[in-house]
């Protein structure tokens, strides 16, 4: 199976290793952003190993080392490309030698502005990686921009806000588009696109259709043309913010990123005829509004809902030590843990016995434990506490047995069996024996009543019922309130619905909302957990892409699409991985070859995706022997989306993505590279008093920077790779006579 995590980790260390100074050793240079990137994959320890020296930032004051070359993993900012010129500038020389290596794609203007500087003569090389993201897990990845959650669905306050917020979310869109970008070049996929478009609602946020930022009405009288051609490109325009919905922008965004990567690139993506072509699926958070409200019932997913786990990862907890005393610990949950891998999406019951059969087999493997076992969690934790000389097994399953302790205390206490059956009810609107709820309110009220019930259950409960009803009337909805003496916040949360296109009040002649995408059971729905039945529409969504029935209305298509589905093909031959990057096929070692040849689906939700719906990913994905991975501009827990709907009026005012909220917006739309010279600038440390330096040591044969083809895509997306011809090093080259020219090792030769 393909995993976003070894991808980036192998990207990193073949870019590393691909640098072998005569001397051996090198320094690595970085700055705060990609140093975290780097840090998501790789332990200090695994850099040192490759015959690294010593790692910078290139913020701080360094002292000159011209003995040594530096290997540069910088985000492609023009601050950065102005340090890099500064540190062979003006007389001084930094390193011996430089090779660049670029987190995103350098744009075209800032590629010649290094080019031509006096830097040039100690560049080596210069590589775009295209790594900006956040592999979260192997089939996860994220934005970490939750503060997009208000950029798509804020109101605007008056109408002057209009063009400001709108311009601010298209520029957040345009970065986005160019993330997922970097993830399609990075696993080789030129993607069909598709994207969700609503029927039910007009766009929502900045994007509703508002006089400042759609185009001038026709001329009078242009209405009575009729065909589209007829009426004229003014008609078209003016009509076209009517479908400006965030999914369809953010869709054409990608689709042109992607276009100009393959104009610069003409063998993108590499030929691999034993894999279909993937599909992109581009949808948003407006898309499945019940699923961020749901009390969930599989480990990950509740673990989060329910215990105080910082951004998915990280966990405190009390950890008992050899000597029987507890100390505060705190873990990082991650895909490095195996038995969280194995367990995370799986029923709670499941998981706490799968929990209990590893730990009796460690210790009859391990051990030389003779008896009955651990039967409970209880008998699990005393046992764990006559392990000390199993310091890793202990902590791994002190963890796990904690969280699940935890959880099911919590499940106990706060009556999640009631709150969920009545959850389970709203959501798929049947009980769990198939029939139409007809006692919602009378299981509901006493819910609500209770003191023991905490508010935000009952704002989730509530939120649920309302969007069951499609609405309800007034009175209904104040008498509600009134039952759970919900505080004005509260209150804001469940009226702040009507932001995500849904109807919160219901007058009496209002007719029910025609949604074209409904939930329906799935077949594969598991029976055995009746809290567990509602499946996130993104489930439906996949089911019918893999079975072709997707509707084009709902989901159409950007530009190409599939040829219609034929009779069964045989299975395609296997072989090997391949991607981009020459060195992807190594990120997939050790696994099987069908699992390579794996058609793709990758799937992306703007404005937050539920733990629910990561699980739903991976579980259909198996049954259809596929792989999908899930993206986002960050993954969300329902207190998290609670607290967001709170302030969604007020532009995310007082909210931990955005204390400060939207702001008023910029007075004029940034360029993308503007955009992101903002969102990674680092502030240089103090410059220290001037020293007498070295003077410059110039590389002999006048070196020069040559590109081995120069792309003509702007925005960073050209995906160039080029080197220092005069001093041995060798490039990834367009053709094969360079190839040939430069087939021994080399920078860029993997």
């Amino acid at each position: 199976m393909s995993s976003l995590i070894t991808a980036m980790r192998t990207q990193f260390l073949e870019a590393i290793r691909s640098v072998n100074p005569p001397g051996k050793w090198k320094i690595l240079v970085v700055d705060e952003h990609s140093q975290a990137l780097l840090s998501a994959t790789l332990k200090q320890f695994d850099i040192l190993e490759e015959n690294v020296t010593l790692i910078e930032s290139i913020t701080t004051h360094r002292d000159p080392q011209p003995q040594f070359e530096a290997v540069y993993i910088l985000m492609a900012t023009t601050q950065n490309v102005d340090r890099v010129i500064r540190d062979f500038a003006d007389g001084r020389q930094q390193y011996a030698g430089a090779h660049l290596f670029f987190i995103d794609g350098l744009s075209e203007q800032l590629f010649e502005k290094v080019a031509s500087s006096a830097a040039e003569p100690y560049l080596k090389g210069l590589k775009d990686l295209y790594l900006n993201f956040w592999p979260i897990e192997s089939q996860a990845f994220s934005l970490k921009m939750p503060g997009s959650f208000f950029s798509l669905f804020s109101p605007p306050r008056n109408d002057n806000a209009f063009k400001p917020l709108r311009d601010h979310l298209e520029e957040e869109l345009q970065y986005a588009a160019r993330i997922i970008s970097n993830i399609c070049i990075t696993m080789n996929e030129y993607p069909f696109i598709r994207y969700y478009l609503p029927t039910h609602h007009t766009p929502l946020g900045p994007l509703k259709p508002n006089a400042t930022t759609r185009a001038p009405p026709p001329a009078e009288g242009s209405s009575r043309w009729r065909t589209n051609l007829a009426r004229g490109a003014e008609a078209r325009a003016y009509e076209s913010a009517d479908g400006d919905y965030p999914a369809k922008l953010l869709a054409f965004m990608v689709q042109q990123t992607l276009d100009e990567y393959k104009k610069a690139n003409p063998d993108f993506p590499k030929s691999d005829s034993s894999r279909p072509r993937s599909t992109l699926i581009i949808t948003d958070r407006s898309m499945d509004t019940v699923a961020p409200f749901l009390h969930e019932f599989t480990y990950q997913a509740m673990a989060n809902d329910l215990l105080p786990i910082e951004d998915g990862t990280k966990y405190m907890y009390k950890f008992q030590t050899a000597v029987g005393a507890y100390e505060d610990k705190t873990a990082t949950i991650s895909d490095a843990d195996s038995t969280w891998t194995e367990i995370r999406h799986m029923h709670m019951a499941e998981a706490i016995n799968k929990l209990m059969a590893d730990f009796n087999q460690f210790m009859t493997d391990n051990a030389g434990f003779k008896g009955d076992g651990a039967a409970s969690l209880n008998d699990m934790k005393d046992m764990l506490a006559n392990l000390p000389q199993y310091q890793e097994q202990r902590e791994r399953f002190s963890l796990h047995l904690n969280m699940a302790q935890e959880c099911m205390g919590i499940f106990e206490k706060d009556k999640l069996p009631i709150i969920g059956n009545v959850e389970q009810n709203c959501a798929t609107g049947l009980t769990a024996e198939g029939k139409t709820p007809k006692t919602l309110v009378e299981e509901m009220v006493p819910l609500l009543d209770s003191r023991d019930t905490h508010n935000s259950n009952k704002v989730r409960v509530i939120a649920l019922y309302i969007q069951f009803r499609d609405g309800v009337p007034e009175e209904d909805k104040r008498r509600l309130y009134q039952h759970a003496r919900l505080s004005l916040p509260d209150q804001d949360a469940v009226n702040a619905l009507v932001h995500l296109g849904l109807r919160v009040s219901r007058g009496p002649g209002d007719k029910d909302t025609k949604k074209k995408l409904k939930y329906r059971v799935s077949k594969d729905t598991n029976d055995d957990y009746d809290l567990s039945r509602y499946k996130p529409l993104l489930t439906n969504v996949l089911e019918d892409q893999f079975a072709s029935r997707l509707d084009p209305t709902i989901f159409p298509y950007v530009k190409d699409q599939p040829p219609p589905p034929s009779v069964a093909a045989p299975v395609a031959p296997t072989s090997s991985l391949r991607s981009a990057r020459p060195v992807w096929h190594r990120a997939g070692a050790g696994r099987s070859t069908n699992a390579d040849n794996k058609e793709r689906v990758l799937v992306f939700v703007a404005g937050g995706m539920t733990y629910s719906e990561m699980r739903e990913c991976y579980l259909v994905g198996k049954k259809a022997n596929k792989d999908v991975f899930i993206g986002s501009t960050h993954a969300m827990t329902p207190r998290q989306f609670v607290d967001d709907l709170k302030v969604l009026d007020l532009n995310g005012v007082g909210s931990r993505a955005l204390p400060n909220g939207l702001g008023p917006g910029s007075s004029h739309r940034k360029s993308p590279q503007e955009y992101y010279d903002q969102k990674y600038f680092t502030q240089d440390a103090p410059t220290p008093r001037p020293t007498a330096s070295a003077p410059p040591q110039h590389s002999k044969g006048g070196n020069k920077l040559v590109s081995s083809s120069r792309p003509s895509a702007t925005d960073g997306m050209g995906g160039r790779t080029v080197s220092n011809t005069s001093t041995g090093t060798g490039s990834v080259s367009f053709t094969e006579r360079e190839k040939e020219k430069k087939k021994k090792r080399g920078l860029f030769h993997f």
